[in-house]
């Protein structure tokens, strides 16, 4: 076990970078990532809490000041109290890393890029038997990764979820497989839930009208992270 408090000093060291890589990614379909920065070596690739190139100083941009800092340490403290072995630590930083930045980068530009969620994909499926190296388990995890992959592709279909969320959907299903089945239809119920009080309370607010897309990206993470400190 990690712990809380390690896992959220690990969140706020890298937080400089998460901030950089949501601001980097956060461009519409088609655009190149954005950069402001010739500078080389770390200063290039971090910025600071209030939003300010590292390298360059170059003003701030979204997300607000303090906000990625302040998901990076709840998440890392969150997954640092759940994670029981440096295997499961190893898979819970590198899925809580990537889902910091896709958490933004959706609620700033609506789409998961798959710059992102395909290498987290990759880097879940090599992790995953570091955290449970039995047959059985995986097994489940392969099968929970591909019945959430199915299910939200075919919701694509149907409901205005994006092809980013059915991209994202496999590795948060195999990370939720290590936990059993209840964990998976656990989190596919909290996204579900989150999902639809943030639309009301958007509508309520009048921050959203009935036509209006909302990025379903940080209800889906974020039911994933609710689960798995249920079961853990």
């Amino acid at each position: 076990m990690i712990g809380p408090w390690a896992g959220a000093l690990l969140g706020l060291a890298a937080a400089p970078l998460l901030r950089a890589a949501a601001v980097r990614h956060a461009v519409p379909y088609g655009e190149p990532l954005r950069q402001c920065c010739p500078a080389g070596g770390w200063a290039s690739r971090a910025r600071w809490p209030n939003g300010r190139c590292a390298g360059c100083g170059e003003a701030g941009t979204p997300p607000r000041p303090g906000a990625v800092e302040l998901v990076a340490v709840a998440v890392g403290a969150a997954l640092g109290s759940a994670a029981t072995d440096a295997g499961t630590a190893a898979l819970f930083c590198w899925a809580g890393l990537f889902g910091v930045v896709l958490g933004f980068v959706d609620a700033a530009v609506l789409r998961l890029p798959d710059a992102l969620t395909l290498p987290l994909f990759a880097g879940t499926a090599v992790l995953l038997p570091l955290a449970d190296h039995r047959p059985a388990v995986l097994l489940r995890c392969l099968l929970a990764a591909a019945a959430l992959g199915l299910l939200y592709g075919g919701l694509a279909l149907l409901l205005p979820i994006g092809l980013g969320d059915a991209k994202l959907a496999p590795s948060l299903g195999a990370v939720l497989g290590l936990y059993g089945w209840g964990a998976v239809g656990g989190g596919v119920f909290a996204a579900f839930l989150l999902g639809g009080v943030w639309g009301v309370l958007l509508l309520v607010t009048r921050r959203a009208g009935r036509g209006d897309a909302l990025p379903f990206g940080p209800p889906l993470l974020l039911g994933t992270l609710l689960a798995v400190l249920a079961a853990a």
